[in-house]
């Protein structure tokens, strides 16, 4: 049931976000040169999968975990899709090809391996990553892996349909935050 609403709502959210994205694409080009930003992330069984972003940090950026980066890598176009939640829109691409659900563990790199382990330890793995959860609605980002991968396997065990719609409504309502850049 969960993977048919992922598809139905990333399909009207590609249609009603389109004009937003063409804005924001050529926006990115005036920002950054290049608009999209991909990296390989760690998805369900701990397959890796290519995640769609639009790009909020400089090129040449290193890619570590967000709360590792300077804060001088955030352009200021970069600093709005942030704060919005705009950069996250490409991932419904994601959410279509089956990579990632609307609501799911954040996907980690594969760098992260203490986040990795704690999350194969606690069964967080076993699901498709999303674009929000409980960890991203109560402000918990990866720089406290303990807590994520408990956040996490709490929010798989009670997940169905109404708590689904519930993240997601928090999500566009704003509670919580994107990751944390501490330099």
């Amino acid at each position: 049931m969960l993977r048919f609403l992922d598809v139905v709502l990333a399909v009207i959210g590609l249609i009603a976000a389109t004009p937003v994205m063409l804005i924001l694409l050529v926006l990115g080009f005036f920002d950054t040169g290049s608009p999209i930003f991909t990296q390989v992330r760690v998805g369900r069984h701990q397959q890796p999968f290519k995640l769609v972003k639009f790009r909020t940090m400089r090129q040449g950026t290193e890619s570590v975990a967000t709360h590792l980066l300077d804060p001088a890598a955030v352009t200021p176009l970069g600093a709005v899709m942030r704060r919005t939640k705009l950069d996250e829109l490409p991932q419904l691409l994601n959410v279509l090809k089956g990579e990632m659900s609307m609501v799911g563990p954040r996907p980690c790199l594969f760098s992260q391996q203490e986040l990795i382990l704690v999350r194969e330890a606690r069964g967080v793995f076993r699901v498709r990553p999303g674009i929000t959860g409980l960890a991203q609605v109560q402000g918990i980002d990866m720089s406290a892996p303990e807590l994520l991968a408990a956040t996490d396997a709490r929010m798989l065990e009670r997940l169905g349909v109404p708590a689904y719609f519930g993240y997601i409504f928090k999500t566009l309502a704003g509670s919580g935050h994107s990751d944390r850049i501490r330099g």
